[in-house]
């Protein structure tokens, strides 16, 4: 305390943004000469902008200052490298030079041919690779040059201040006024040299954009800041009909999530809350957690990559302390919680809370600050940002009205709203965005079911060479026999298994259906039955027609 007292405390604030770039224009010149690219204005202030947004265990200005650090030195690696245009075509030509050795130990009239025109392709490529190559080296010259010049220029100012704290007035005026100010006039011209070469098509970019933070951004954490791409916005306006691949019917939550990524991708959410929560309500088997696991693959092309957690293992109070990590002195303090870790990992996300209505009141006490602030403590005191999760929770609240009053929307949609009501507490409806109902599947829907199921079944014969085909009648019989109001669509595996699946194992391992068969499945009289190609041909022979519904899957 004594030797404390001796020292005056100094707090050393986290800049604001408007001060990180100010600092970082002050360093800019010296990374340019660094890393021999030059760094547009709007780069720094994107590097501020997106570092303070998107990185939340780093401060400014540390953050911001690596984000253009990275991006510069992967600019100039790309200068120094061959430019992908004269490296595909200097892979063409190989690839040529290797067929045109084959063809020339051929002696038929198509090979002499082909060698003629292989001839004449590889003289053009020659030449355009030539011309490419030229104008590769002449950019890479006068960027060198630039890079060369600016060196010196950095070295002169360093003299210059020297001589001034060394109070050698002469030698910084002969610096400043001539050094200094011919380098300065070798550099831009050095540069409009450069511009000129570059007029009507370059090779090689010198620059480092907003795009290129953006892009170490996108590599650091995994969120998609990068500008949306012709066919990414094309992919997210169908972004419904790609849902609708997987999930059959339930428009309303389709729509609701397509909405909700969107916004993100657009970036018009508020950026103080996850990009998305949803409480998807509805009775067993209808879909609420596929599409979770659809939008999962959507998003990352692998429904693995969405974070699950079964609310039924968060009965008890102290399991609270799990999700967020346990305090210090508790065993299990350094493994981290396993919500929050999961997420500071991978910050973009499709989070599922399955069954949330099974979990302990004081686990809703956690997801409050989640839902509105979009962040949490962990145990070790870092916050975790949830800014850029899709957060579904599932339940079955209420489900019974959903069945019961399916003809009666308003009322249905009243008396679940009060089921809510008793199971939620207000604050913790009051952040959701939107509650979703999904409703019980019709007949239609099931044969649509039936469609996908058998089509994965039959994809997944396609990898033993054996066809799959299943008639109207067949797929008709087992939507029937799945069909269960309570159960939802959970019932039509377990009657694909029964039904297709059980049996079809015992004929493949009989020797009945071997590689490369095509094996439809029929029904007769209440039962399914399955034909080869080959005995249904001979069949069809001698009855003259073909089996009743056989043919092309629908």
């Amino acid at each position: 305390a004594a030797l404390e007292r001796r020292f005056q405390p100094v707090y050393v604030g986290e800049p604001s943004n408007e001060d990180t770039v100010s600092i970082m224009r002050g360093l800019r010149e010296r990374y340019e000469v660094h890393h021999g690219v030059r760094i547009q204005d709007s780069a720094l202030v994107a590097a501020a902008t997106l570092s303070s947004r998107y990185i939340s265990d780093r401060y400014l200005p540390d953050k911001a200052i690596d984000l253009v650090d990275e991006a510069a030195s992967k600019l100039r690696m790309e200068i120094d490298s061959m430019p992908a245009e004269l490296d595909e075509v200097d892979r063409r030509i190989r690839q040529l030079e290797i067929e045109r050795e084959a063809l020339r130990k051929e002696t038929d009239e198509a090979s002499k041919e082909r060698l003629v025109r292989l001839e004449k392709e590889l003289a053009n490529l020659k030449e355009s690779s030539e011309g490419l190559r030229s104008r590769w080296q002449q950019e890479k010259a006068a960027i060198q040059k630039i890079r060369e010049k600016k060196s010196q220029l950095e070295q002169v100012r360093m003299e210059i201040e020297k001589a001034e704290r060394a109070a050698d007035y002469g030698k910084a005026a002969e610096l400043k006024y001539g050094t200094l100010a011919g380098l300065e006039r070798e550099v831009r011209e050095a540069e409009e040299k450069l511009a000129a070469l570059q007029r009507g098509e370059k090779l090689l970019t010198e620059e480092v954009t907003p795009e290129d933070i953006a892009d170490v951004v996108a590599k650091w954490t995994g969120i998609p800041v990068t500008k949306l791409l012709e066919g990414e916005v094309s992919k997210l306006l169908r972004m419904e009909e790609n849902l609708h691949a997987r999930v059959v019917g339930q428009e309303e939550a389709v729509t609701a999530v397509a909405n909700a990524v969107r916004r993100a991708r657009a970036g018009m959410q508020d950026p103080n809350r996850p990009l998305g929560s949803f409480l998807f309500l509805g009775p067993t088997g209808v879909g609420k957690t596929l599409l979770a696991k659809a939008l999962a693959e959507f998003l990352f092309d692998d429904e693995k990559a969405m974070v699950r957690i079964d609310m039924s293992e968060y009965m008890e109070k102290h399991t609270v302390a799990r999700l967020i990590g346990a305090p210090p002195g508790y065993i299990g303090y350094d493994e981290g919680g396993q919500l929050t870790e999961t997420v500071r990992r991978r910050p973009y996300a499709v989070l599922l809370l399955d069954e949330i209505e099974k979990a302990h009141p004081d686990v809703f006490n956690v997801l409050l600050q989640v839902l509105d602030d979009g962040r949490l403590t962990d145990g070790h005191g870092r916050t975790v940002s949830f800014k850029n999760v899709v957060i579904i929770m599932t339940s079955n609240v209420g489900s019974t009205f959903i069945a019961e009053l399916a003809e009666q929307p308003d009322l249905m949609r009243k008396r679940v709203t009060d089921a809510l009501r008793g199971q939620f507490r207000p604050e913790f409806l009051n952040r959701v965005d939107e509650v979703v109902i999904f409703k019980n599947l019709v007949t239609e829907q099931l044969m649509e079911i039936v469609e996908k199921e058998t089509a994965i079944l039959a994809k997944r014969l396609a990898e033993r060479k054996i066809t799959l085909e299943l008639t109207a009648n067949a797929k008709a019989l087992i939507a029937k026999e799945g069909f269960d109001a309570a159960y939802g669509a959970r019932p039509l595996k377990r009657t694909i298994q029964k039904r297709i699946l059980d049996p079809l194992a015992q004929k493949m391992l009989s020797g009945e259906f071997h590689e490369g068969d095509t094996v439809v499945v029929d029904a007769r009289n209440g039962e399914i039955v399955f034909w080869s190609e080959q005995y249904a041909a001979k069949v069809a022979e001698e009855n003259e027609k073909k089996p009743v519904g056989a043919g092309k899957m629908n």
